[in-house]
């Protein structure tokens, strides 16, 4: 059987962005035997961020910690009528959440619509769209990418293969993350739409 990465030794992920374009594998299993959750590693095979969910499948709050469990964000479910959205609230020192949320992310609403795409509102002001992202899923496919409001791709997430070209399965993903961006942001923008498609 392909192994996920090759070199599972856990290392602590001290920085958020990167001066050069990133590349991550992303398992969508938690570590934690009978857990939910997903688990990435970095090129050399470190993990540097996972998710565990010891409650139920699809849980209306998740927690994206480091390789140590220290909390970087908390991930909530908030329902509003017929339609929700999730809310990400960055954590500092593990311990201290921030009292508004840093960003807010809707499905597509257009009924009958095979869009598979959602909507990012950083620091939650609608009314500047200059701090809008976009999820961009493909249905059928795991892959998605997350762009800025100018359409700029900030990260793109494929299915991983192995160096034969034989594809790992629909949980096992590369995510390459473009240079200067916050790689746990973009690590939370990922759980919440794994949540928001029922694959967490």
């Amino acid at each position: 059987m392909a192994k996920i990465h090759p070199h599972p030794t856990a290392e602590t992920c001290s920085d958020q962005s990167s001066s050069g374009r990133e590349t991550f594998t992303v398992w969508m299993k938690s570590l934690v035997f009978h857990g939910n959750g997903c688990t990435v590693f970095n090129s050399k095979g470190h993990v540097v961020f996972r998710v565990d969910n010891y409650q139920q499948r699809c849980s209306r709050k998740v927690l994206l910690m480091d390789s140590t469990g220290n909390v970087l964000f908390s991930l909530n479910r908030k329902k509003l009528g017929m339609f929700g959205c999730w809310e990400g609230f960055k954590w500092i020192d593990s311990d201290v959440r921030m009292k508004r949320p840093l960003f807010q992310v809707r499905r597509n609403r257009a009924i009958l619509s095979r869009d598979n795409s959602c909507q990012v509102i950083l620091g939650c002001d609608k009314l500047n769209r200059k701090n809008d992202y976009k999820i961009i899923g493909f249905e059928g496919k795991s892959s998605l990418k997350i762009t800025d409001f100018s359409g700029k791709v900030l990260a793109e997430a494929t299915q991983k293969q192995s160096s034969e070209g034989v594809g790992l399965g629909d949980d096992v993903l590369t995510l390459m993350v473009e240079a200067n961006v916050d790689q746990s942001l973009i690590m939370a923008l990922v759980t919440v739409y794994g949540l928001i498609n029922n694959k967490l």
